[in-house]
């Protein structure tokens, strides 16, 4: 709607315009400060600007009314054009909001937590936004493949296969163990290397030479593991990227970036430069002892996502990430490729409270909360949502049992009212959301027009949503027009009104709305409560 209303005042008036929407509105639908950027050219006042460019309008069939305010234009949308847009967006239904125009392609990578144990509730944030982002994009028409970037090289992996030992030893075989002071722990790896010694007996966990083939072992087990709690959070991906697989390409890329100067060496390592690109230091990419970082690992496979050709990339990241943005941006550029295609967004902690206090750990991760705990105590559809009711890069806390209470403390449980609300009006009025599809808005009292406009705002809320990559503009917009119709409801009977059909019409309406954007968040809007 707001795209079409743009598009229509800059062809009258022959200009760009900036289209505002007034935080009352009865000043009007939108209101355009144009007036003000032209003072200087038309050398007159914005006021009387504004007024010879509202009657532009005059003979429009899109505005009830058009007036100059204060040097604004403010625009009042008619009944006729709020119902011709409302009988568009029901007879599209779950396609409302949804644009067929093919834009840019995006490879967007997500959690890629390493594969050493189950997800916690940290990777959970990012995960539920790379997923409402993927799902809000596809909507708006852009072309977006999911990736999951594997890190199964380096020192995790070493660390995963002793702790996998020492898992055999203790748990498994009843030795008595010292425990080194870092290590992976928790019920898996005991699952893990019960499995391992059925197969393998009990002489490899004092075997450090299969060290690495336990972590393999237990990798793929981890994986699954990882997959499978996000499917059960609606999570999925079409790539699986294993780092260990791109290594083999480490020389090629080394040579390049060594043959135009962005590599030296200092004291047998082998340095980045990526101070030339605003970081604060050069970085090492390969020890001394011939072994590559984790830095040089992102570089091949930053490479790799280039190769491949998208249009645009996207990463998030834990904000424990926030120094590698420099220098894998800086090996980009080093590379030949834009670092300005190259975007990451970064996902905080969270913190979780039960009844005030801070949530007890996993004694199966050992020390940490599992994703999956959660999923499984709240529900995966309230933990999507109010894990995007904040921008990833601001802070997050939340008490698990307020998320269980049923009034308006519980955004998403009062969402799902008022579309079961909804529900519920149409099945006592004994009447379909088909039936009331070409009911006229002539005559319609403003609140039940007020509640058009705000279902009608869906598509222009995903466009600034995924434009800004903040599903929070989603969240609110969902909370707000439940408000709206829970309010509408307790000041209106719908049900025997004599204008009944009208109100049963805008419901269904607000349902629309109310169900695709709860969809394109990964969650089902539910018809009973």
């Amino acid at each position: 709607m707001q795209k079409v209303i743009k598009d229509y005042i800059e062809k009258v008036l022959e200009k760009e315009v900036v289209l505002e929407k007034p935080k009352d509105i009865s000043l009007g639908h939108f209101a355009t400060p144009v007036a003000f950027s032209l003072a200087k050219e038309f050398r007159k006042s914005p006021l009387i600007i504004a007024e010879e460019l509202a009657l532009k309008f005059n003979d429009s069939e899109i505005f009830e009314k058009v007036e100059a305010v204060k040097g604004f234009i403010n625009f009042k949308l008619s009944n006729g054009f709020l119902e011709k847009l409302s009988k568009e967006a029901l007879s599209l239904g779950e396609n409302f909001a949804k644009e067929d125009t093919k834009k840019e392609s995006i490879l967007l990578e997500y959690v890629s937590a390493n594969p050493t144990g189950p997800l916690h509730i940290g990777h959970a944030r990012g995960a539920i936004l790379g997923d409402a982002l993927a799902r809000v994009g596809k909507h708006l028409g852009f072309e977006i493949t999911r990736e999951y970037y594997v890190n199964d090289a380096g020192a995790q992996m070493d660390m995963l296969g002793l702790s996998v030992s020492l898992a055999g030893r203790d748990f498994v075989l009843n030795e008595d163990v010292d425990y080194p002071e870092t290590y992976y722990r928790g019920d898996y790896l005991i699952d893990i290397a019960k499995k391992i010694y059925e197969l393998h007996g009990a002489d490899i966990f004092h075997d450090e030479t299969r060290f690495r083939e336990m972590a393999v072992f237990a990798k793929d087990i981890v994986i699954e593991i990882i997959t499978n709690d996000l499917k059960d959070a609606g999570i999925e991906f079409d790539n699986f990227v294993s780092e260990a697989s791109l290594y083999d390409a480490w020389l090629d890329t080394k040579k390049v970036l060594l043959d135009n100067g962005s590599l030296y060496v200092k004291d047998e390592k082998l340095f980045l430069k990526s101070t030339l690109h605003g970081d604060d230091n050069d970085r090492v990419v390969v020890r001394e002892n011939g072994v590559p970082t984790y830095l040089a690992g992102d570089i091949i496979y930053h490479k790799d996502k280039f190769d491949r050709g998208y249009d645009h990339y996207i990463n998030i990241w834990g904000a424990d990430h926030h120094g590698y943005i420099k220098r894998v941006h800086a090996a980009m550029e080093f590379l030949g490729n834009s670092s300005d295609r190259l975007e990451i967004l970064l996902s905080q902690m969270v913190q979780l409270l039960k009844g005030g206090e801070p949530y007890k750990m996993s004694k199966r991760a050992g020390n940490v909360i599992l994703m999956s705990d959660i999923v499984e105590e709240i529900g995966s559809d309230t933990l999507r949502f109010v894990f995007l009711t904040k921008k990833s890069d601001t802070h997050l806390e939340f008490d698990l049992d307020m998320l269980k209470n049923q009034d308006s403390s519980n955004p998403i449980f009062y969402i799902n009212y008022a579309y079961a609300r909804i529900n519920q009006v149409f099945k006592k009025s004994e009447k379909s959301f088909d039936d009331v599809l070409d009911v006229s808005y002539e005559n319609m009292n403003q609140d039940a027009l007020n509640l058009v406009y705000e279902s009608l705002l869906l598509p222009s809320v995903l466009e600034e949503a995924f434009a800004k990559r903040d599903m929070q503009k989603i969240t609110d917009y969902l909370y707000n027009i439940a408000s709206s119709v829970h309010r509408f409801y307790n000041e209106h009977r719908i049900v025997g009104n004599e204008n009944q059909e009208q109100y049963l019409k805008v419901f269904s309406l607000c349902a629309l709305s109310i169900r695709v954007g709860l969809n394109l968040l990964g969650i089902k809007a539910k018809e009973v409560m």
